[in-house]
């Protein structure tokens, strides 16, 4: 689900980067440094608006100047029982796995239809159901996010799609 959330960056600057063009230069870091970022439990997709550039502080021994920025932007945060789209990035005989913008879900074959039979022949390894619904990589497809692990920098999840509606999308 996203969101829009009040967040803090602190920014070192080089000395060789003070001048009057200053704010420009950390409104760019900001916008390098944070977007597309996973923090473990949300992923900051944009950075909105930024409220509040602090005054510098050296660093000592260094001569860096350090500044906290206030800013607001809009995240992604995974929910337990979320129905997301992904596209499948590697088939197993166990299940498959997907990616979800930055979030890896693993599919596991406890958690596909019955009907479902892997399938190792061939150039790819797939998933496939007698009325034709083909789950191999790059495929899309329709899960719900059973549970979720954060950690620094990742997340994990675990999906299923064994329900009514969930499987390999129409390309």
């Amino acid at each position: 689900m996203f969101f829009v959330k009040t967040l803090e960056h602190r920014i070192d600057l080089h000395p060789s980067f003070f001048s009057a063009s200053a704010p420009d230069f950390i409104k760019e870091k900001l916008y390098q440094d944070v977007e597309g970022t996973n923090t473990g439990t949300f992923m900051i997709i944009a950075v909105l608006q930024i409220d509040d550039i602090s005054e510098p502080k050296i660093a000592p021994g260094t001569g860096f100047a350090q500044y906290n920025v206030g800013y607001r932007a809009m995240v992604w945060r995974p929910f337990r029982g979320e129905v997301v789209d992904g596209k499948v990035t590697n088939v197993v005989n166990n299940g498959f796995f997907a990616d979800v913008g930055g979030l890896a879900v693993f599919v596991s074959k406890t958690m596909l239809p019955p009907s479902m039979k892997h399938n190792a022949e061939g150039s790819t390894p797939s998933w496939s159901e007698a009325d034709g619904m083909i789950i191999e990589r790059d495929s899309q497809v329709r899960l719900r996010i059973k549970g979720i692990r954060g950690e620094l920098g990742q997340m994990y999840a675990i999906g299923s799609i064994r329900e009514d509606y969930l499987g390999a999308l129409l390309q």
